[in-house]
């Protein structure tokens, strides 16, 4: 199979960029979801089978929603903010699920990683790796990783393969958008290898009495605008609510689209879904941002963000205006203000 010998080759290249490494470290987006944190247990795994001595993985943000802190407790994560990080105390960095440049972490302009893996839409400054494998058709970094797993003859733990099969399903919610047949086949060979009790503790993880008042205030602020829904969630606690609010809503019978946007450390965090054919997330999310932030993502999801300037509420009153007004505009909605969800 074509895969396979593709994989073989990228993994004798990855070898040999880690032949004679000893401290690893593994950077992931600011808000890493479990298709990130599968993906950085599974190269750990494969880099300490490759003789490297230490991995330690970090990010630029925080673990928010619930089935993601029930994974970083189950996989027992050291997960590290970046900036706790001595750079220089690792000969190799590795940035998965997410690509320099990207704007969605937080790793130093100047600082040109090792190897990067991942499967969203490919960024020139990844070219400067010394290794890179970015799959853009696939449905989750989960997968590569896997894929490298299995060419190495490295069978993954219960942990890992718990951590990889849940990635994979989160990523294509369960296989409803962005999937390959090469998503399916790791399902397959993972699911006989899972912890199926964690599995459902992961699925079902518990949230505080602030999620549901999060909740409720972003459903009482949506607005439908024929097949475009969208929310502002004002400011946000928990950043990851937002992309959690925009699956909800994109189950909304009459919706093909939705956003959502919050404020969260002095900028405007937002998220879009869509089950429409016409246009991919990642082009609306870049037509939104446009060149005052970063954002990219694949045909049915993307986020993006902004900076928030110093004039206060003013400027994000400003904001909120360019958000709803671009996002209705690429999506061909009604631009007027819309109708309430909850008294449609």
């Amino acid at each position: 199979m074509a895969r396979k010998s593709i994989t073989r080759e990228k993994l004798k290249r990855l070898r040999a960029v880690l032949k004679g490494k000893s401290r690893l470290l593994i950077v992931l987006q600011d808000r890493p979801d479990p298709d990130a944190l599968a993906a950085a247990v599974a190269m750990r795994q494969l880099a300490r089978r490759m003789g490297v001595a230490q991995c330690q993985i970090a990010c630029g943000g925080t673990i928010g929603r619930a089935e993601n802190r029930a994974m970083v407790e189950y996989l027992r994560l050291n997960l590290k903010r970046i900036e706790e990080v001595d750079l220089e105390r690792f000969d190799c960095v590795a940035v998965l699920d997410t690509q320099p440049g990207a704007g969605n972490n937080a790793l130093a302009l100047g600082v040109i990683p090792s190897i990067v893996i991942d499967h969203h839409p490919f960024r020139s400054e990844t070219r400067r790796a010394s290794f890179w494998d970015v799959r853009r058709s696939y449905g989750s970094t989960s997968t590569i990783l896997f894929e490298y797993l299995q060419q190495a003859k490295i069978t993954p733990d219960m942990p890992v393969a718990t951590a990889l099969l849940y990635g994979i399903r989160s990523d294509t919610q369960d296989f409803e958008r962005d999937t390959t047949r090469a998503d399916i086949d790791a399902h397959v060979a993972l699911y006989p290898r899972v912890n199926k009790r964690m599995l459902g503790q992961i699925e079902r993880g518990r949230v505080p009495s602030a999620y549901y008042r999060m909740l409720a205030d972003a459903l009482a602020n949506a607005r439908l605008s024929g097949h475009s829904i969208h929310s502002n969630m004002g400011q946000v606690g928990n950043p990851d609510m937002i992309a959690e609010v925009a699956d909800l809503l994109l189950r909304h019978e009459d919706a093909e689209w939705s956003l959502c946007w919050g404020y969260h450390a002095n900028r405007a965090l937002l998220s879009i879904r869509t089950i429409s054919a016409a246009k991919r997330a990642g082009d609306v999310i870049r037509e939104i941002v446009a060149k005052e932030g970063a954002g990219g993502g694949h045909r049915a999801m993307a986020g993006g963000e902004t900076p928030l300037g110093r004039a206060g509420s003013k400027d994000r009153a400003r904001l909120d205006r360019l958000i709803r007004t671009r996002f209705l505009a690429a999506t061909d909605a009604d631009m007027g203000s819309g109708r309430s969800l909850l008294r449609a």
